[in-house]
């Protein structure tokens, strides 16, 4: 025999092959249908199971929030129907496991603390500045001296003790300050009036005429008597002294000068 016709399968060997090669793909067809089968089977069942497990979760929040409302902690109509994804049962059992204190939750929007800004009132407009008011005032009104303090003469016994203001009879003599005003005749001033201010300072005023205040308090200006030649002297003229508490008389020109005026 030729090698080439001993290679050669036979037709059994042929037909037995073919039969081993259908039964291989009968078999790999069968696993493959068992295989698709039970996915057929698995698959609802795993969706059952899930559905039934979130049934169960559903049934235990409601008893669970039953509960909470029988002991008077939840408010009755924060059911599972509120929400389609269950938020409102889970808010109520979160309130009763808090013993009744709602929780605020990411979504709520944050409300202004009140008292927290205060608003600032706006500032009171500043008052308006008083007038500077002059410590004193000129006891005439005419400026003008005429004796001055310290100098001789035969009309005194010793030397001159204030200033002289030489102005008609009868012109008006003001209050220099606040204070209280008492009147006095004496044979050598004539008619006097005695003003005292708060500090005890006194001014003297004389060779009056007439008085218009004999006795009181009296604010700066005010008018308290009238020009004339009573007593020691030569003609109408207002004699004018200071006297400091405790104290003889000084020369009135300094003391107006440091008062900011000049009687001059």
């Amino acid at each position: 025999m030729a090698p080439e016709a001993a290679a050669r399968p036979t037709r059994a060997e042929l037909r037995l092959a073919a039969r081993e090669q259908s039964r291989a793909q009968r078999r790999g067809a069968a696993k493959a249908a068992t295989r698709t089968a039970l996915l057929r089977v698995a698959l609802p069942s795993v969706a059952a199971l899930g559905v039934a497990a979130a049934a169960a979760i559903t049934v235990q929040g409601e008893a669970d929030q039953q509960r909470a409302q029988a002991a008077g902690r939840v408010p009755a109509q924060a059911t599972a129907d509120d929400a389609p994804d269950g938020t409102a049962a889970r808010t109520a059992v979160q309130v009763a496991a808090d013993g009744g204190r709602p929780q605020a939750s990411r979504g709520d929007a944050r409300q202004p603390l009140a008292g927290t800004q205060p608003t600032e009132a706006p500032p009171a407009p500043a008052p308006a500045p008083e007038p500077v008011k002059p410590k004193v005032v000129m006891p005439v009104a005419q400026h003008g001296l005429g004796e001055l303090f310290g100098e001789a003469g035969s009309r005194w016994a010793n030397r001159h003790t204030g200033i002289d203001f030489p102005v008609d009879g009868g012109s008006q003599v003001m209050a220099v300050a606040d204070g209280t005003i008492r009147t006095q005749w004496n044979p050598f001033y004539g008619y006097m009036s005695i003003l005292k201010m708060s500090d005890g300072t006194e001014t003297w005023y004389c060779h009056l005429r007439s008085y218009k205040i004999r006795k009181g308090p009296v604010k700066q200006g005010d008018v308290i008597a009238f020009v004339g030649s009573s007593g020691n002297s030569t003609g109408p003229h207002l004699h004018f002294e200071v006297r400091p508490a405790g104290s003889g008389p000084i020369d009135p020109l300094p003391w107006f000068l440091a008062n900011g005026l000049d009687p001059r």
